[in-house]
């Protein structure tokens, strides 16, 4: 599915006559502008799938923070933005082949990892009530001061009494406390926010989705982002390293590391090469 069919960047002659005067030395940076300008102009045409591959400081993720602005696009965690950024958003224009479903965000790395935090924390204030809950059964279960039900009052009390004595200690802690999310490894954390963010039918802007995710993780993404883009009606422009993502079939990936802007098979790009390197030198070792 196509929704956002094309996005231009403004060039360095709009940026220069919208970005001059005195005002431009009372701040240290101009960011985004000088960005995406030094390719005059950048024009990016879009599939279904569309990969923004380039290393540090290629204006991958400035490219995706523009575009979800530009949007509306929702988010959660907040990004590196200046006093420029609205100002520089209006100089942009995209061209839509259906409109945006509501239901469209980007998702970042810093997302994933705020909401591991969160877990984390969670944890901890489970972990914090599971010594309180333990303390708690050993009350309720008292068989030298049990407990006597005298007034409405003492009915949740009652209940807990109840829930002890045909309990074992562990057996009344899971059912008082919640379930331990630390059940869920770090990749395996990563891995349910992508899939439960992203739902049919929407446009999906992912900056680096890799990161936290082991090899076999990026593989089921890979997978899950293929299935969704074919059958569920979603279009995703990702930015990424992971040669496993840039393998994604049908993917129009566009090499940010050139200039000008171009576009390129996943075969040719240098991260993948450099990989394939790597394992040609040591091909011996996998067969011994």
């Amino acid at each position: 599915m196509l929704y956002l069919s094309r996005f231009t960047f403004p060039s360095q002659e709009r940026e220069s006559f919208c970005f001059h005067g005195p005002q431009r030395q009372c701040y240290n940076t101009n960011y985004p502008f000088g960005v995406l300008a030094r390719f005059d102009p950048t024009v990016l045409e879009f599939e279904p799938v569309t990969i923004l591959y380039g290393g540090n400081g290629s204006g991958k993720s400035t490219a995706l923070n523009v575009m979800a602005e530009r949007l509306g696009l929702a988010r959660d965690a907040r990004y590196n933005r200046s006093n420029f950024f609205e100002r520089y958003v209006a100089l942009c224009e995209e061209e839509t082949r259906r409109p945006i479903p509501p239901v469209s965000r980007i998702i970042t790395s810093d997302d994933v990892f705020d909401y591991m935090l969160n877990l984390r924390a969670l944890n901890e204030g489970i972990d914090e009530r599971r010594e309180v809950v333990f303390q708690e059964y050993l009350e309720d279960n008292d068989k030298v001061h049990p407990f006597h039900f005298r007034t409405m009052e003492d009915y949740d009390r009652l209940k807990r009494v109840n829930l002890a004595r045909r309990s074992t200690q562990s057996a009344y802690t899971r059912k008082r406390l919640m379930p331990n999310v630390r059940e869920q490894s770090n990749g395996e954390s990563a891995s349910f926010y992508f899939t439960s963010r992203i739902q049919d039918g929407g446009l999906y802007l992912l900056d680096e989705p890799e990161n936290s995710l082991s090899p076999t993780r990026q593989t089921e993404l890979l997978q899950f982002l293929e299935d969704s883009a074919r059958f569920y009606d979603c279009q995703f422009i990702i930015a990424t390293h992971s040669p496993f993502l840039l393998s994604m079939r049908g993917a129009r990936i566009y090499d940010m590391d050139a200039d000008p802007i171009c576009r390129r098979k996943w075969t040719e790009l240098p991260a993948v090469r450099a990989y394939h390197d790597f394992f040609a030198q040591h091909a011996d070792e996998f067969h011994s």
